[in-house]
């Protein structure tokens, strides 16, 4: 059963509302696939937010959501998204300020307490500070953990690395290390003819046969179809084809199961053959 509503209010119009309450407070405004979202002054968030929440027409009451992204190549290389819910418009929308590993970003948890919570997730993934913010520390990560692991920089493998030692009793952290010893990168196509060879194959002269994986390249492979072809007879003298199960090697065309090799009784055997019970 299709809901009677539609699932979010339509854009329109949203744009322009919000530009007249905001003022010059909007850097940036555009809608993109069906999403409204709003650059504004990274100094004015407090503001532009409580304008959000409390101008008729926009009223974006509930904060769902705080969000980060990195962008290295830029200045400003930090996004932090704000996602606003409009529970009697049924509409959402997207509030984004830029900054960087120093500027520090005004707190909202004075008009959304949640906000705290929402404020450290950012900051432990992406080292963002925000001003105001009365509990900013880390929420995600274990204690002592160096760096932040959402940034573009940060090392897959991170840094440290826990583990349970039955020496000390306890779990250790310990430097990741990763032992390239018995590692080895193969860059090469085999489809390209890779000119190397695989341990075992100095047992073999020749491919096992046409189309199996060898390292053999494609000039040699030729050489040795053409040695194994020289001594093949293509025209056979008899064609092999079977009129009856004697040509096969299955036995005589009669294994002996008719009619009239069977016994009337099954517990006698017939005249004909020697010995046998009742006989």
């Amino acid at each position: 059963m299709r809901a009677p509503a539609p699932r979010y209010a339509a854009n329109d119009g949203t744009i322009e509302l919000a530009q007249d309450a905001l003022g010059a407070m909007v850097v940036e405004a555009q809608d993109k696939v069906g999403e409204v979202t709003l650059t504004v002054a990274r100094d004015n968030l407090v503001d532009a937010m409580i304008a959000l929440r409390d101008t008729p027409g926009l009223e974006y009451q509930q904060l769902v959501e705080i969000a980060g992204v990195d962008y290295p190549e830029r200045a400003e290389r930090f996004d932090v998204c704000y996602h606003l819910l409009s529970l009697t418009r049924n509409h959402r929308l997207r509030v984004r300020v830029t900054t960087d590993e120093e500027m520090p970003v005004p707190s909202v948890t004075a008009i959304w307490p949640v906000a705290g919570w929402l404020e450290r997730e950012v900051y432990d993934m992406y080292g963002v500070l925000f001003d105001g913010n009365p509990d900013l520390r880390r929420i995600l990560t274990d204690y002592g953990f160096r760096g932040h692991p959402q940034r573009k920089d940060f090392p897959l493998t991170g840094f440290t690395e826990l583990r349970y030692s039955e020496e000390a009793k306890r779990v250790v952290y310990e430097p990741v290390k990763l032992a390239q010893d018995f590692r080895t990168f193969d860059f090469m196509s085999p489809w390209e003819g890779a000119q190397y060879v695989l341990p075992g194959d100095e047992k073999a002269a020749v491919p096992e046969a046409k189309g199996a994986p060898t390292p053999l390249r494609a000039d040699t492979i030729v050489k040795a179809d053409a040695a194994a072809t020289k001594d093949t007879d293509a025209n056979a003298k008899d064609v092999k084809t079977s009129e009856h199960t004697g040509q096969t090697g299955a036995g005589e065309p009669d294994p002996g199961n008719q009619p009239k090799d069977k016994p009337i009784d099954p517990d006698v055997v017939p005249k004909d053959k020697d010995g046998g019970q009742n006989q």
